[in-house]
């Protein structure tokens, strides 16, 4: 099954930070049985509202190929990872 993640990572957090949050996300998948297909970095961007009084954040969008079991697994470890404001995954086309 395919699926897209998009993550927003606390835009004060150093580079280097962030890409091994990227790199993180991307290794959680392959060590679950998933294929990162690609991992799109938006930048920062405004947020619509803000969140933990932060008005902006960067946005990264992981499409992957990987079952269903693996992503509720996903999506804890991207809820209880420091730097992760929000996150979202959902089936692609």
């Amino acid at each position: 099954m395919k699926y897209e993640m998009l993550y927003l990572i606390d835009s004060s957090i150093a580079e280097d930070a962030r890409e091994a949050l990227i790199a993180k996300f991307e290794g959680l998948v392959a060590s679950l049985g998933g294929k990162v297909l690609s991992t799109d970095k938006w930048g920062v961007k405004k947020l619509a509202y803000p969140i933990d009084y932060k008005s902006d954040a960067f946005y990264v969008l992981m499409t992957f190929e990987a079952d269903g079991s693996s992503i509720k697994e996903l999506d804890r470890v991207c809820g209880i990872t420091d730097g992760v404001l929000r996150r979202m995954i959902t089936k692609a086309n």
